[in-house]
């Protein structure tokens, strides 16, 4: 199914970004491709969407993949792409697939795809070797009591392909892990996928600090951009995270050891281009353990804490790698953090109080809102959106948290009830 797709009134060379038709990452790829000068189509389910840029582009039924990868080969024939890239989880097994048929830079569909499928991802990575909490499935069609047996205490469970914490959450007993099944089972009720709508992964609780690494492959040899702290502990029940980071303050060592576990998880999934941001947990005797592998940059508006002065996007290094252009990395050594902002009580939003105090607090570089009012706030474990987004900028990582720390107190969110 095509939209408005036309011919380029230019001869600049063109860009297919495969999203959700709402994604916070369209916007960003379209200004990065803009700056560097590309066409840009974004291939979506766009038929009724307002942005302009996806209702004009290439209309696909994503849950169709056989159907949208031919769509998109068709298009490709009429008007070849230099580059295919899928914005985000649920897009990067089907950019992977165009790639490869294209002969564009592309991971193997198969490895895109263990690296948005937590159960594929724990699986693979245990099978070789990698450090991965103790992890098993359950079967929510099934009665959860005879399933529980040998069960570690405290539990994560957590969906298969969900992201931004959404539907994870502790255990700390046997109860607990009931009432967390049945709720989790209601989040994901509208899965398109049978087996992911019916079953989670439970995994041993790991104690320690959470970090994320953020990276990028390039003929399979992983090279690192940062190390984001979370300085604020992720201990659960749910598990919201805030507070990003950067640089780290993780000893030289420890670091090249975090980024050994990652390229070693890596080669097991089969990775070989494009960007990787993971998540770990580092226990009482430094050893860091994979939580997260995923084949796409870091979520959120996050992004931003790696744009440096001197002009590095990681959506420009994202598209070269996926044109196998050359992009050259910098690095900013100021200590750069962001809030993403938590959802305390749930509602529809009615207005933002104290937001000209919280953009005063020194080191506080912007303070952005980004629902706007008469949407609704639903809080973790069932949400997956954050409000808005607090960014800092000083000369020590303490400066950076306690603006933003001080920046989010002066912030009040006003919301009413939701009638049902």
């Amino acid at each position: 199914m095509h939209g408005n797709s036309v011919k380029p009134a230019s001869m600049k060379q063109r860009f297919l970004l495969i999203a959700q038709p709402h994604s916070y990452r369209i916007a960003p790829y379209i200004k990065a491709a803009q700056r560097m000068d590309l066409e840009v189509l974004i291939a979506s389910k766009g038929q009724h969407s307002l942005i302009t840029e996806v209702h004009a582009g290439l209309h696909i039924d994503l849950d169709d993949k056989p159907a949208a990868l031919q769509t998109m080969l068709t298009e490709a024939n009429r008007f070849p792409f230099a580059g295919v890239l899928g914005s985000d989880d649920s897009t990067v097994e089907l950019a992977a697939s165009v790639a490869a048929k294209l002969g564009l830079p592309h991971n193997p569909p198969a490895a895109a795809r263990i690296s948005c499928r937590k159960d594929l991802a724990r699986a693979h990575l245990a099978l070789g070797g990698c450090a991965v909490p103790i992890h098993c499935l359950i079967d929510l069609s099934k009665a959860i009591e005879k399933q529980m047996a040998g069960l570690p205490w405290p539990c994560v469970i957590k969906p298969l392909n969900l992201s931004a914490s959404r539907g994870v959450i502790r255990a700390n007993n046997p109860q607990d892990f009931i009432d967390a099944c049945t709720r989790i089972k209601k989040i994901i009720a509208g899965a398109a996928d049978e087996f992911e709508r019916n079953h989670v992964l439970i995994e041993d609780y790991i104690d320690g600090i959470e970090i994320a690494y953020e990276g990028y492959l390039k003929n399979g040899e992983l090279h690192s951009l940062t190390i984001f702290d979370k300085p604020e502990p992720l201990i659960g029940p749910y598990f919201e995270e805030t507070i990003y980071v950067t640089p780290s303050r993780l000893e030289v060592t420890l670091q090249e050891s975090v980024k050994q576990t990652v390229q070693q998880a890596c080669d097991i999934y089969g990775l070989k281009t494009g960007p990787v941001h993971a998540e770990l947990r580092i226990d009482k005797n430094n050893k860091p353990w994979i939580l997260e592998v995923a084949s796409r940059t870091i979520g959120g508006d996050c992004a931003r804490t790696l744009d440096s002065d001197n002009g590095f996007n990681i959506e420009e290094l994202t598209i070269s790698l996926a044109m196998n252009r050359d992009y050259q990395t910098s690095k900013d050594e100021s200590y750069r953090g962001v809030m993403m902002m938590p959802i305390r009580q749930g509602g529809i939003l009615r207005r933002v109080e104290g937001l000209s105090e919280a953009r005063s607090i020194e080191h506080v570089e912007s303070v952005d809102i980004i629902i706007q009012e008469g949407n609704e706030l639903t809080p973790l474990p069932e949400g997956n959106q954050y409000p808005g987004y607090i960014f800092a900028r000083a000369q020590s990582q303490k400066e950076v948290i306690h603006a933003l720390q001080t920046s989010f107190s002066k912030i009040n969110f006003v919301v009413a009830p939701v009638i049902r």
